[in-house]
């Protein structure tokens, strides 16, 4: 039995590199291979490619990950003289246990037998294969770096060494934390970065680099996002925000109060924080309608060179509550179906439209209440039906539904 492994394996569906080709031929017993209903069941992704099932197309699934895979079966269908292909990732995890390979093939009595040998074989070599830490050099360029950083710098480090957190302030004094993931073969392969910005960072790494460096770009990104977070910290500070619950750094929406079953959701675009925002208002439609009409006729006043609340107070027409005069529990309605105001992330944001009643819903909650009667009637996304508690008209769009 031979192995050879070419460049590439000619399939046109595919642009990966192709290695390990093994050209089956010896002697030995000759065993039928399995159907494609039973090869199916251990590797439903590696499919037949003709009527006699004599040629595979595909990929197996091993230790959470999927590797290219190519069976290719003489006319007699004898496993002894399969030739099969595979891609590099597959090559590179078996380099090393091509015997074990070639005895699994030799006594694997039909093409699902060694399927499940393969399978078993890639997850035992996997699981090899990442228990290997990193090289000594490893750890002492990486705690040189760390005294270069500065450890009162370090939040969090992982026993493995592989995963920390570094803090760094901004120019306001708001805390960050960057979270760095590193590979066993750094600085050869580029460590992940992460953090709660709105934005995303494209950090830039050579093997010359160091964690000063990325924590020299982040330094750069947080000067970016300044006034935008300024801007967020005076609606916090200022309204009632609904959502989110607790806003992060990276959130640029708020749900703000405009009065008992009416808010306004803003989106923010954190390059541009002093542009009108995007507004979606929710609530009952003889609330929200007045106000609407005082943004479209206000737009002309809108002033990039204020900040955004007085600057949406202005075209809204509208004073929004603040923790100066008001308590949250005014606004936490909870729904008239369900009786909570939460339900999983969603908050009410539909209200009956009869001034007389108002009350409010979760959209879901309503979606499924007005399914059930039978009098509900459906036009394209937009449910018509009568309102649980008043019977008044209410509508609610099927879109709106998280």
């Amino acid at each position: 039995m031979t192995y050879y492994f070419p460049g590439r394996m000619g399939i046109a569906a595919t642009q990966e590199d192709y290695g390990l080709r093994a050209h089956l031929a010896g002697s030995g017993t000759t065993e039928m291979l399995s159907g494609p209903g039973r090869t199916a069941s251990v590797c439903p992704m590696l499919l037949p490619q003709n009527t006699q099932a004599t040629l595979y197309d595909g990929f197996i699934t091993a230790g959470g990950k999927e590797y290219r895979l190519r069976i290719q079966l003489p006319p007699s269908r004898e496993l002894k003289s399969a030739r099969i292909d595979c891609d590099w990732r597959l090559q590179l995890v078996l380099q090393d246990k091509q015997d074990i390979f070639k005895q699994r093939l030799e006594q694997s009595p039909d093409l699902t037998t060694f399927l499940v040998e393969l399978q078993n074989l890639l997850e035992q070599t996997s699981s090899q294969q990442s228990s290997v830490g990193p090289p000594p050099q490893y750890f002492t360029k990486l705690v040189q770096e760390i005294d270069k950083l500065g450890w009162d710098r370090l939040a969090y480090i992982d026993p493995s060494f592989k995963s920390l957190q570094v803090q760094c302030r901004d120019a306001c004094q708001r805390e960050h934390i960057l979270t760095i993931n590193l590979h066993n073969q750094y600085p050869q392969m580029t460590p992940t970065c992460t953090a709660d910005l709105p934005g995303k960072v494209n950090f830039k790494w050579s093997q010359q680099d160091s964690l000063q460096g990325v924590l020299h770009q982040f330094e750069k990104a947080l000067a970016q996002y300044q006034d935008f977070w300024d801007n967020m910290k005076e609606l916090d500070k200022s309204t009632w925000v609904l959502e989110p619950e607790k806003p992060s750094y990276k959130d640029t929406v708020r749900r703000i109060a405009l009065g008992n079953n009416a808010s306004v959701q803003i989106t923010v675009d954190p390059a541009h924080p002093r542009m009108l925002p995007e507004c979606r208002f929710l609530g009952a439609d003889h609330v929200i309608n007045p106000i609407k009409q005082s943004l479209n006729a206000n737009l002309h006043c809108w002033d990039p060179r204020q900040t955004l609340l007085p600057n949406l107070q202005n075209v809204l027409a509208v004073d929004f509550p603040s923790p100066a005069n008001s308590s949250k529990e005014d606004f936490n309605m909870a729904c008239s179906i369900c009786y909570a105001y939460r339900l999983g992330e969603e908050i009410p944001d539909r209200a009956c439209d009869d001034p007389r009643c108002s009350r409010p819903f979760h959209t879901t909650c309503l979606i499924e209440w007005l399914r059930a009667l039978p009098s509900t009637r459906m036009s394209f996304n937009v449910i018509f039906g009568e309102c649980p508690y008043c019977s008044k008209p209410i509508t609610v769009k099927m879109t709106a539904a998280r």
